[in-house]
């Protein structure tokens, strides 16, 4: 057990935490959730030790051991990528160099033969005679294969190390699990096994993650980062937003009483707990679900941009044909060969193994990049709207936010300021927010800036490349509800799992030699065995 009492943490004038207390207990995953900006990662150093808190403190039970998925990837580029995995067990690591230096020694004593006999015990103890051979498992199951496992760690790319750290974290069974973003640079294989490790896992585990479906499959609590409070709820990331939203719908309608609220509040949980029996975490999800005292279901005080998109007009039968499109990137074939056509009402969730690739793709359809080869024709009544992966270059001049946002409007009306003011209000730009130039913006509101600058354009064809890139939780959500609401046609790509599965009605896979294209749910694809085989064809 892990407990916090009395935290507060104040920098200058501002107070991100106020008299918080919360216990953390074994056999529970706890998903810390907030805006960006809210204490999330502070809150986490100060559980590990790494931030001081300005009062109260952190107790973690005695004789327990801690363990936490570092964020610098150079601290161990000096040592071999194996050993680095061990090194997340300190003691365990301690008395392997011990012992290595004490049957080093030339002359050793009968003393030294003592102090041995108590290393090989106290390393028994600890399974040390597996540690290898777990580290190595560790590795191989997080896609790092055996032939880098005597690399130093500064032979390794940056996503190859955070793999690394992330063996290290989950090395040798800690007490207590914190981990920071777990799920940054894995492909879905690697989040897969590594949702299953945690599933299994019997200790403590607090994590701070903007993947939903990860939070939805390994957590049983949701603790929320609200002003300068930390609320602790029963249930995963779906559960508490769906209940606070029903809570936030309950208190605004003042003309239901209080037993039809208590009847909702009740139908809520046992649905929610029939549709929980069917997950990975069946039974200890459902069981916490039925015991709920509706009394812990509040409203939520937190803020969603309305993220909605219009069409000016429908689009006609005639959308989009490609035709055998191809592109090379500095003698690195991308894509070759593609074609296809996309119908009116298509959503489509294109996937590859290389980014790269889908962002040439996009690129290609929006004339900033000439294809090798091949072509592609919109229909006649076809307008697009399109968020790029990167947008650097439209936030380069020192501009405020009303006149950046006053380019992209095409009417009279659209370009008085109290429409553009009500506009960003909407987008969660208020009051001082309002007043940012473009050129000092974070990458969460500059993403906000570009949903706006779609919104406004309504186009019938949406075009979107990673867009819960740099978002928040709420950022995300209403981005997804918004993009499953529209009415039109879109092409996307992502890799948040919620968002795809959700949203698209059609697959398509870009491979160097070719594309897989399946008019299908994303889980259904992701588990079909002949979509697998084909596959390993077409990346070879």
């Amino acid at each position: 057990m892990i407990t916090v009492n009395n935290l507060s943490l104040q920098f200058g004038k501002r107070t991100l935490f106020d008299e918080v207390n919360l216990k953390f207990v074994n056999g529970n995953c706890y998903g810390v959730i907030g805006a960006n900006g809210a204490g999330k990662s502070t809150f986490l150093k100060i559980l590990t030790g790494d931030q001081d808190p300005t009062t109260g403190s952190i107790s973690l039970e005695p004789g327990k051991r801690m363990a936490v998925l570092k964020q610098d990837h150079f601290e161990f580029d000096e040592f071999e990528v194996l050993n680095t995995v061990i090194m997340g067990h300190t003691r365990l690591f301690e008395i392997m160099k011990e012992k290595d230096a004490l049957y080093a020694k030339p002359d050793f004593s009968d003393e030294d033969g003592m102090r041995t006999a108590e290393l090989e015990a106290e390393f028994a103890d600890l399974e040390g005679w597996n540690a290898e051979t777990d580290a190595a498992s560790l590795l191989s199951n997080l896609g790092i294969d055996e032939a880098k496992h005597y690399l130093k760690m500064s032979e390794l790319s940056n996503d190859m190390k955070v793999r690394v750290l992330l063996a290290q974290a989950l090395f040798g069974n800690p007490d207590v699990l914190i981990l920071d973003e777990p799920t940054n640079d894995l492909d879905l294989k690697t989040i897969s096994w590594l949702e299953d490790f945690l599933l299994d896992f019997k200790n403590t585990v607090i994590v701070v993650s903007h993947d939903r479906h990860f939070l939805d499959t390994v957590c049983t609590h949701i603790c929320d980062i609200d002003f300068a409070k930390i609320n602790l709820f029963t249930g995963n990331y779906s559960f508490w937003y769906q209940s606070s939203q029903l809570a936030a719908r309950q208190r605004a309608d003042k003309n239901k009483k209080a037993e039809e609220k208590k009847k909702e509040l009740m139908e809520f949980i046992a649905r929610f707990s029939a549709n929980a029996a069917k997950s990975k975490q069946a039974t200890s999800r459902r069981k916490m679900l039925d015991n709920l005292d509706i009394e812990e279901i509040q409203p939520s005080s937190r803020k969603y941009p309305g993220i909605t998109f219009h069409q000016e007009r429908d689009a006609g039968n005639q959308v989009l044909n490609i035709d055998n499109l191809s592109k090379s990137i500095d003698g690195q074939e991308l894509f070759k060969g593609v074609s296809f056509i996309v119908n009116k009402g298509d959503k489509i969730a294109l996937i590859s193994k290389n980014s790269v690739a889908l962002t040439a793709f996009f690129e290609i359809l929006n004339g900033n990049l000439e294809a090798d080869s091949g072509d592609f024709n919109f229909g006649t009544t076809i307008s697009t709207a399109y968020l790029p992966n990167e947008n650097h270059s439209y936030f380069e001049e020192k501009v405020g936010l009303i006149d950046w946002l006053r380019q992209y409007v095409h009417t009279d009306e659209e370009k008085e300021e109290v429409y553009l003011r009500t506009f960003l209000g909407r987008m969660l730009f208020t009051g001082e927010e309002a007043l940012k130039t473009a050129n000092v913006l974070s990458g969460g509101e500059k993403v906000r800036c570009m949903l706006s600058k779609m919104m406004l354009a309504k186009g019938n064809l949406l075009m979107l490349d990673e867009p819960t890139n740099h978002l928040d939780l709420e950022s995300i959500t209403a981005l997804n509800n918004g993009m499953a609401e529209f009415r039109g046609t879109m092409l996307f790509t992502s890799h948040d799992h919620e968002l795809v599965s959700t949203v698209a009605n059609r697959i398509i896979e870009i491979t160097p030699n070719g594309i897989i294209d399946k008019m299908m749910p994303y889980d259904a694809y992701l588990e079909d065995e002949k979509i697998s085989k084909l596959q390993e064809e077409l990346y070879a």
